[in-house]
């Protein structure tokens, strides 16, 4: 931003804001143009977009008029500063009391200097030092009543025209995440490109980051149905990862929501069945509803509580079932999961029976356990009640994420 002087200047006039927002746009997109191409495709995208947001955003300017306070001194006033009413001789200075309000306020200093897109064409005269606003009245024989009430309209302008600034800087910060997205996937999508157009050429490349674009796992017959730390990437290349599509993920999801309900509206139809049953019941309504493509991928069972769903034999997603045991348990069948999962983006979920009477104790438990875990990343969103979307990361990778649902059940 610009630079601001200790001299005095005109309060929130000096330089137009648009251009300044239009540079720190131009900021971040410079920060990710450059980041090398290996950092690109290896990050994990959710936790670097976050990054940037929190470092180009722009905190808000606050004035603290509650701490508004006053300071004087005599100085030797300039006989052109003096009002018509005066008898002076111009060129001569004359000796007269100078109040100074001091004006403390938290953010950048050099804020103070933007114009709003509303702005007032009567802008104060101030100064800044030692984390304050300063601005002078000259004392010409008023009363305190008068002296008073010119500091109070100056103080108002201040706080009037921040506010303006403030607006403007709260819908910049609200469009970051957006505008960084897009950057972000435009630079991601160049780069596979321009690696897809080396590959074809059929020649050696001499540096070695053959990129082909990712794929994701064919399904068929599918039913209609939001300053972090900047993350570290030691990956070098990149190689394409098999993901199952997002779509068919909630599909899943959905469908296994549903049969969850079902267990909930007749529980005396399965009374007594362990999760290796239900677990069979869920994979008689997804298998005619999921299938794989011509290379086989479908609905696998691995022990007794697991769906998996393979491609060239590794695990783009998986659901464990599980009876509600208590928050140690429910961390441990979190654990054993991811630890079945090798490939960035895949897709899992645990499933939870709970038989507690007090299954709203249990919901509660669930959201504040889940953030405990190691590879805990964030909340996605909370789809309905008892049904929540995470974000973590596989083991000893925090760049390779998996999108993690929990669904619990009541069945008591």
């Amino acid at each position: 931003m610009y630079g601001v002087s200790h001299g005095q200047f005109h309060a929130f006039s000096e330089y137009d804001g648009f251009t300044l927002l239009e540079n720190q746009k131009k900021k971040l997109i410079t920060e990710i143009t450059r980041q090398q191409d290996d950092y690109i495709l290896n990050v994990n995208s959710t936790e670097y977009i976050a990054h940037l947001v929190d470092r180009f955003k722009i905190p808000p300017i606050e004035i603290h008029t509650d701490k508004l306070s006053i300071s004087t001194e005599e100085r030797m006033i300039p006989a052109e500063m003096y009002p018509n009413s005066f008898y002076v001789r111009r060129g001569e200075s004359y000796p007269k009391d100078v109040i100074t309000f001091h004006l403390p306020f938290s953010g950048d200093a050099e804020l103070l200097k933007i114009r709003a897109s509303t702005y007032s064409m009567s802008a104060p005269l101030i100064s800044i030092a030692r984390g304050e606003i300063n601005f002078e009245i000259v004392n010409f024989d008023l009363d305190g009543e008068q002296i008073n009430k010119q500091s109070q309209s100056i103080v108002k302008q201040l706080t009037s025209q921040s506010s303006y600034l403030n607006n403007d800087l709260a819908r910049f910060n609200a469009s970051l995440n957006t505008i960084i997205c897009q950057a972000f996937e435009e630079r991601k999508k160049h780069l596979l490109k321009k690696n897809d157009l080396l590959a074809s050429i059929g020649v050696p490349v001499r540096k070695s980051t053959q990129i082909p674009a990712t794929f994701s796992v064919p399904a068929k017959n599918t039913p209609a149905i939001t300053i972090k730390p900047k993350p570290e990437v030691y990956e070098k290349g990149y190689k394409p990862e098999p993901s199952l599509d997002k779509k068919i993920y909630q599909q899943i999801l959905r469908v296994i929501h549903d049969v969850g309900k079902q267990f909930e509206r007749l529980p005396s139809t399965y009374a007594g069945k362990d999760e290796e049953h239900l677990r069979d019941h869920m994979l008689l309504i997804l298998e005619p509803n999921f299938q794989g493509s011509a290379t086989g991928e479908t609905f696998n069972k691995k022990g007794r509580t697991d769906i998996l769903l393979r491609h060239e034999g590794s695990n783009v997603f998986v659901a464990e079932l599980k009876y509600w045991h208590g928050n140690k348990a429910y961390i441990q069948t979190i654990s054993q999961l991811l630890g079945y999962l090798t490939w960035r983006d895949s897709k899992a979920a645990v499933i939870l029976f709970v038989s507690n009477k007090n299954f709203g104790a249990v919901l509660d438990s669930i959201q504040k356990s889940t953030t405990q875990h190691p590879n805990f990343l964030g909340l996605v969103n909370v789809v309905a009640d008892g049904w929540y979307q995470y974000r973590f990361h596989i083991n000893a990778d925090p760049n390779r994420e998996v999108m993690l649902a929990v669904q619990a059940f009541h069945v008591p």
